[in-house]
């Protein structure tokens, strides 16, 4: 005689290859197709969303960039004037001091 837990499983096998062909006929069905269809189109949508805002944000961290390293080379200019004009008053103190002396 058989067992009720070999029943059981012999049972279980049986539900789930039912449900795994019909699981196999739903996913290849027609109506499936055209949701496949439609979720990859909204996916490849939303790629394009997202590479124009990347690009988007790549270019203006372009122009961030280039307009910092304008702000630097005026800073550097400007500090490389102010050093040179100190030169030039302490060169001119030091030519006052020589003409008194002599």
């Amino acid at each position: 005689m058989i067992s009720i837990s070999t029943l059981k499983k012999i049972g279980l096998f049986a539900g789930g290859v039912l449900f795994g062909t019909a699981g196999v006929k739903v996913l290849s069905s027609k109506d499936a197709k055209k949701v496949y269809t439609n979720c990859t189109a909204a996916a490849l949508r939303a790629k394009d969303c997202v590479m124009k805002t990347a690009t988007t944000v790549q270019e203006n961290a372009e122009d961030i960039l280039a307009e910092a390293q304008q702000i630097n080379e005026r800073r550097a200019a400007e500090e490389a004037a102010a050093v040179q004009e100190d030169a030039d008053t302490e060169n001119k103190g030091a030519e006052d001091f020589k003409e008194e002396t002599v």
